[in-house]
């Protein structure tokens, strides 16, 4: 009886996976069928009038990969060092309270994070933005973007800070987890032969479980790819097309579908928008595909 209701139970979620990416094929199709300017290497979107839809996703497609990314780049190192401490370092009194507070970082609300980088984070980060800008602006990823002026904290820069706060608790729980199954017989041999506490993370910890970081650094990626409320309250400070920098604001896939709520009246003007919801589904589907297949493979042949 066990054995087939898990069974049930993990066809159910299969299916309702592929039911979700049925349901998006089916109302897409129409739109695209009508669309007038090329899906995907158009950066225009103007879905008001159903009989002329010009719909592409180029700049959906930039802000939600470099604000990702961004996120990334900020909370892999910080996620590491967070889960090399907790697991290594700090004593045991300390490593539990400790850890509870960084999950408790996944449960504050996504609008609360969106308010706290727009109102406080983002004046904070303005002489940041323009130190970046005035010695690295001849770096296209660092020029001027299209926000005026800049440095008001409503750019893909400080969007990707705080999604870096927000899948820290992701990557360094999935992290703490994997360093903390290193074989005690490897730590222990590494320590008998004299190894200091650097030497053990180097020659044990981190081998074994440098796959599982890169697997909870995507599943932390594809968290950053879907999250909405708290890019749309930064980023939808300006309509102007973006120049592909940092500075940049503008809309990811999902706030673009937020924002565009009001014209969920017409099944054409809905699948335009359903249109770019199936690319996010597919991306983000690819990226945790990917992360769960790294991080099975997480100490395999290493104990």
């Amino acid at each position: 009886m066990f054995s087939s209701i898990a069974t049930a139970s993990g066809a159910f979620v299969v299916a309702l996976i592929a039911a979700i990416a049925i349901f998006l094929l089916i109302r897409a199709v129409p739109a695209l069928q009508v669309n007038e300017v090329n899906f995907l290497f158009s950066r225009e979107w103007d879905t008001r009038d159903p009989a002329n839809l010009k719909f592409g996703i180029l700049d959906l497609a930039w802000v939600t990969v470099a604000s990702s990314l961004v996120a990334l780049i900020i909370a892999m190192p910080l996620s590491c060092g967070i889960a090399l401490f907790l697991t290594r370092y700090a004593p045991r009194s300390l490593a539990r309270p400790f850890a509870y507070i960084v999950d408790l970082l996944a449960a504050v609300p996504s609008v609360v994070y969106g308010l706290w980088g727009f109102l406080v984070l983002g004046p904070v980060l303005r002489p940041v933005a323009l130190w970046l800008n005035e010695y690295l602006g001849w770096i296209p990823i660092f020029a001027e973007g299209n926000v005026r002026p800049m440095g008001l904290g409503t750019d893909i820069f400080t969007a990707g800070i705080v999604l870096a706060v927000m899948i820290i608790p992701t990557i360094t729980g999935v992290t703490r987890e994997v360093f903390s199954r290193t074989p005690n017989q490897q730590v222990e041999g590494a320590l008998a032969l004299g190894a200091t506490q650097w030497e053990v993370v180097r020659t044990t910890v981190w081998p074994f479980g440098r796959n599982g970081f890169i697997g909870g650094s995507m599943l932390g990626l594809g968290r950053a790819l879907g999250e909405t409320m708290a890019l749309t309250i930064i980023l939808s400070s300006t309509t102007a097309p973006p120049g592909y920098s940092i500075f940049d604001a503008g809309a990811t896939f999902a706030s673009k579908i937020a924002l565009g709520s009001a014209e969920f009246n017409n099944h054409i003007q809905v699948g335009a928008y359903i249109s770019a919801g199936l690319v996010l589904f597919i991306i983000t589907f690819a990226v945790n595909a990917i992360a769960r297949w790294i991080e099975s493979r997480s100490g395999k042949g290493k104990a």
